[in-house]
């Protein structure tokens, strides 16, 4: 008797959380090391580079958290707002309502002859309706619940976690040239393996994305660097 595998589907299914512990991490591990670095030049000890680093990145987690639990907090209220119009619309005008579902059917080349059995299905129950516009219309999904927060800690942790890697050398080391030129290796050896992390989840190449976060990254950084050091 022949047996037949079941197919199952793997799909990455937290890009949110993805994205959040990208823009922590990228933002951790330049804008702290571009701080340390043009510091390194301008103090005989490492010392007052840990102080500041340190500060630095409290500031810059709790900065960067609050801007991702606001960003969150906006993209449920404004997808609470276009609900509820949207529930407005249906009881006002639901003949129009109900092209409008035409048409996004027609745009997905429904023949004609069943696109109005379709939509009899579809606006059969008023939910069932709400929700087919808000996402296919409006290309909107609902937010979880609980994103604002979860994505205010996840950024700010991930901020803090890549803001640590580059100052960690000057934690161990006293002379700040030679700190600096460590942090500069565990950077870039940071970005690569974040890279390298990021594209085995998301499903692209993975070195090829640790290559890309590592050239990015490390671009970045040194434009940060650089900048730091014309001020100081």
């Amino acid at each position: 008797m022949m047996t037949v595998e079941r197919h199952e589907e793997k799909h990455f299914n937290a890009p949110d959380l993805i994205r959040d512990i990208v823009i922590g991490m990228s933002d951790g591990l330049t804008v702290p090391f571009a701080l340390a670095a043009g510091l390194s030049g301008t103090v005989p000890n490492t010392s007052l580079v840990v102080v500041a680093g340190m500060a630095e990145i409290a500031a810059g987690a709790i900065a960067m958290g609050l801007g991702g639990y606001l960003a969150a907090r906006t993209d449920r209220e404004h997808y609470a707002s276009e609900l509820v119009r949207e529930q407005e619309e249906i009881r006002e005008i639901p003949d129009q309502e109900r092209e409008e579902v035409a048409d996004i059917l027609r745009e997905w080349h429904f023949p004609e002859e069943i696109v109005e059995s379709a939509v009899d299905a579809i606006c059969r129950d008023s939910d069932r309706w709400v929700q087919f516009m808000m996402k296919y219309e409006l290309g909107l999904e609902e937010p979880e619940p609980k994103r604002a927060r979860n994505s205010s800690l996840t950024i700010g942790l991930s901020y803090i976690i890549g803001g640590v890697i580059p100052l960690s050398p000057y934690m161990l080391i006293r002379q700040s040239g030679t700190a600096l030129s460590v942090s500069v290796i565990v950077t870039l050896i940071a970005l690569f393996v974040f890279g390298y992390v990021k594209g085995r989840f998301t499903g692209t190449r993975p070195f090829r994305s640790a290559w890309q976060t590592t050239i990015v990254g490390g671009a970045a950084a040194g434009i940060a660097f650089f900048i730091a050091r014309l001020i100081s």
